[in-house]
Order: structure tokens, then C-alpha cells, then sequence
């Protein structure tokens, strides 16, 4: 009987020892990306956009309700464990026998019901906060257009077109440049996500969408397709690249120029236009208007070796 008596505590402190461990896990996985500590990582627990930051207060109260479920459910479970566990003498008698509670009931039937309807309400007004969001006088419009499987990146307003790379402006407190996105498909189904800038947003064929998200902080901000467009899917990224506001205009100017004639790469400009490839891409200021590839007019000051490569086997 002591043998018996000595396993079942062993059993569970194994399980509390494993309920432990996972709390860890869960601990290290979210509460420390949402302290800001996510060097090197994309995630939606540091934000540095308005819609985003709207997006992190609402995930992190839905973990909060969760996790104290979590733990009251783990902790009814142990106490359960521990005060009705197998004891010496129990064959002979049989426990109480309890056929209902009114108070019980009606507990597990209001509060569950309170829960979802603050989360409802919650979530509700959110999405309405961002999907409302009306364009003010300044801000950037970009039309992105979907492929398989790459980026094209049109401003129609700076008459400005290229790939892969999101140019936008930052907002400081003397001037808000919020960038207003138009989201369209050339032929299956994306989902165009930027998690430090905003939620995704399907990119569906037939049919155009938006978002927006106004950037405070300055720097190159990754996001990749995430939803599966076929084969090449997991090398669909988009990298945002927010500029100070002068250095954007100065960018702008850099990307209305025509391109640049390098007498070093003469034999290369003459291989690709006395092949196909000038069916397919588009150089601005030359015959080439292919409009089934990326425009590579100012190719080479993309960071993004993506849009190389792909320039490269087409």
C-alpha cells in the first residue's frame, strides 16, 4: 500500500513539475517578446505602427484571459488530484454522491458567456478602429499587386514602379505620413503581412483591398506572403523600408530618373535586349516594356537579392 501511496506522489509531481516546465515555455515564447526583447525576430509583440500597436493590446488581452482560464482549470485540476486521490480503506466505502449544483451550473453557463462577449466587444471595436481609418492630406498611396511569386510595388501618384521593396515615409510629431495600401492579385490567392506594421490582409484575384499603417520609427521591416501561392511560396518576402521623410523625397527623385548607362555592364545590357528578356521586364527610358516580370529599372539599388534572382532566371 505504501508502494502504491509513494508512486501516485510521484506521479504527480511529475505533472506538476511538466505543468511547470510549460509554463516556461509559454513564458519565454510571449511574455518576453512582449517586453520588447526580439532582436533579430519579426513579431507582432513589438510593434512600431499604429494599427499594429492596436493589434498587440488586443492579442495581449486575449492572452491574459486565456492564461487565467488556463490556470484556474490547471489548478482545480490539481487540487482535484490531490484532495480526492486514492487513499488506504477506500474499497470499503464509496464516496458522496452529488447530483447536481444550481450554483455550479449557472457559473460555468455566465461566466464563459461574459468572456466571449468582452471579447467580442473588444475585438469588434478594434477592427472597426482600423478598417474606419479615412486617408488624411499627405498621405502615401501604393497599389501591390500580387504574383507568383514576387511583389509589384506601383505609386501611382509619383508615377513611381518596382518590387519586392515597400518605400514609405515615417510619421514624427510635426508631420503624420500614413501609407494607404490597395491590395490586388495576379492570378491565385496572397496574404500580404508585415507583422511590425500591421495584421494580414488577403490578396485576392477578382477583387481589390486595402490596409494601411503609419510607421514612427525608421528602418527595413520584413514580411513574406502568408498564404500558400504554390511552389515558390516561402520566397514570396516583401521587405518595408521606412525612410526619414527628406530621405524618402530623396529616394522618390532617385526613382524617377531614368536608368543609369554603366559602361561596365554595356555587354550585359546588350545580352538582355537581344533576348526575350525585354517581353517580360520593363527599363524605363528604353524599348524594354515587358509587363509580366518585375521592373527593373532600378534594380540594383534594391536590397532585396530576391528580385535579383528572380531578374536573373527570367
Amino acid at each position: 500500500m505504501r508502494l502504491r501511496l509513494y508512486r501516485h506522489r510521484k506521479i504527480l509531481r511529475t505533472l506538476l513539475l511538466f505543468a511547470f516546465a510549460l509554463t516556461c515555455v509559454i513564458f519565454a515564447g510571449h511574455v518576453e517578446p512582449a517586453l520588447g526583447n526580439t532582436d533579430g525576430v519579426t513579431s507582432i509583440f513589438r510593434p512600431l505602427s499604429q494599427p499594429a500597436q492596436e493589434i498587440k493590446e488586443t492579442s495581449l488581452l486575449v492572452l491574459a484571459i486565456c492564461a487565467a482560464i488556463f490556470l484556474i482549470v490547471v489548478g482545480l485540476l490539481v487540487y482535484a488530484i490531490v484532495r480526492f486521490r486514492h487513499r488506504p480503506g477506500d474499497e470499503a466505502s464509496e464516496p458522496p454522491q452529488i447530483y447536481g449544483s444550481n450554483q455550479i451550473e449557472i457559473a460555468w453557463t455566465v461566466l464563459p458567456i461574459l468572456i466571449v462577449f468582452v471579447l467580442i466587444l473588444v475585438t469588434s471595436r478594434t477592427i472597426a478602429d482600423i478598417q474606419n481609418r479615412k486617408a488624411a492630406p499627405g498621405a502615401i498611396h501604393a497599389t501591390v499587386v500580387g504574383h507568383q511569386w514576387w511583389w509589384e510595388i506601383r505609386y501611382p501618384e509619383l508615377g513611381i514602379v518596382t518590387a519586392n521593396e515597400l518605400h514609405v515615409p515615417a510619421s514624427d510629431g510635426s508631420k503624420r505620413q500614413p501609407t494607404f495600401l490597395k491590395l490586388q492579385s495576379a492570378d491565385v490567392a496572397h496574404s500580404f503581412w508585415v507583422p511590425q506594421l500591421a495584421g494580414k490582409t488577403d490578396v485576392i484575384p477578382g477583387r481589390e483591398n486595402s490596409m494601411w499603417f503609419e510607421p514612427t520609427q525608421p528602418g527595413t521591416y520584413l514580411g513574406n506572403c502568408a498564404e500558400y501561392c504554390g511552389m515558390q511560396h516561402a520566397r514570396m518576402l516583401i521587405r518595408v523600408v521606412v525612410h526619414p521623410p527628406a530621405e524618402f523625397e530623396r529616394w522618390v527623385a532617385e526613382q524617377k530618373r531614368a536608368a543609369a548607362e554603366e559602361p561596365s555592364a554595356q555587354a550585359g545590357r546588350q545580352v538582355f535586349f537581344a533576348n526575350s528578356c525585354v517581353n517580360c521586364h520593363t527599363i524605363r527610358g528604353t524599348s524594354a516594356q515587358g509587363a509580366f516580370g518585375p521592373d527593373l529599372t532600378h534594380l540594383m539599388s534594391r536590397a532585396d537579392p530576391g528580385v535579383r534572382s528572380y531578374a536573373e532566371h527570367t
